[in-house]
């Protein structure tokens, strides 16, 4: 399956991390040739794409903010959830996943990703259905870092279990009286970082199979964080305990 990515950012870390079959690049007549965009020209010519000069009539239909390029290129390649803890153990670090559970906007699930590749997370675990999947409004609002993420599709719980005797805590993000508050949460270890539902949070059995839960304290009026602000704050807090530990 095909499918267009637009956008210089996502283009451009798409074709640096040459995880993907890439076909054709569109580029608005007219364009100049420099900064970005002459980066990505350069990464297309050394591929050896077909780069073509289109109007931009034949680019407003691929996305709303295209910024006068497209890419054609394959389907986003999901990796086996094992292929996270080879990574981890490549980079001799401490076991550093993300796993969400049900996130559905795009939006949140782009914002997740990039800052999941920002703090060095080795993987990202999503549910077999009903959750966001890498589309190209999730690499756009990624600014392009799903694609130097590896990215599986599991059973939740199942992996959870495989990842416990692998030596990982499993900590689920939760708004509640039962969650722990974060100096009460050991992160520097091998984690699991799980982040639940815009509306649900954690499913029952989800969040059964946590080895904690973590708060994050509020003083404020509101009662609650959207999600992808939520877990990018844990994962924050988490890449800090990795550093001075």
């Amino acid at each position: 399956m095909h499918e267009w990515i637009t956008g210089r950012n996502p283009i451009y870390e798409l074709l640096s991390a040459r995880r993907r079959q890439s076909f054709r690049l569109w580029v608005n007549a007219g364009s100049s040739e420099k900064g970005r965009l002459a980066e990505i020209l350069s990464l297309a010519r050394a591929q050896k794409l077909v780069i073509e000069s289109v109007p931009r009539v034949n680019l407003d239909p691929l996305g709303e903010n295209h910024q006068g390029v497209a890419l054609e290129t394959s389907a986003y390649p999901y990796i086996a959830w094992q292929d996270i803890i080879v990574r981890a153990e490549t980079l001799k670090e401490p076991l550093f996943v993300l796993a969400l559970d049900l996130i559905q906007n795009p939006q949140n699930l782009g914002n997740l990703m990039r800052t999941a590749e920002a703090v060095g997370v080795h993987g990202i675990l999503l549910p077999l259905a009903r959750s966001a999947t890498i589309t190209p409004a999730v690499v756009t609002s990624s600014a392009g870092a799903s694609e130097h993420l590896l990215v599986a599709q599991t059973n939740l719980s199942q992996t959870f279990e495989e990842l416990k005797q692998a030596g990982a805590w499993v900590i689920g993000l939760e708004h509640s009286p039962e969650a722990q508050p974060p100096d009460k949460v050991d992160l520097k270890g091998p984690l699991v970082l799980v982040v639940g539902s815009e509306g649900e949070g954690l499913r029952q059995l989800v969040r059964k199979s946590c080895d904690l839960l973590l708060d994050l304290p509020l003083s404020g009026k509101v009662t609650s964080l959207n999600a992808a602000i939520a877990g990018s704050i844990a994962l924050y807090m988490a890449f800090q305990a990795r550093k001075l530990q």
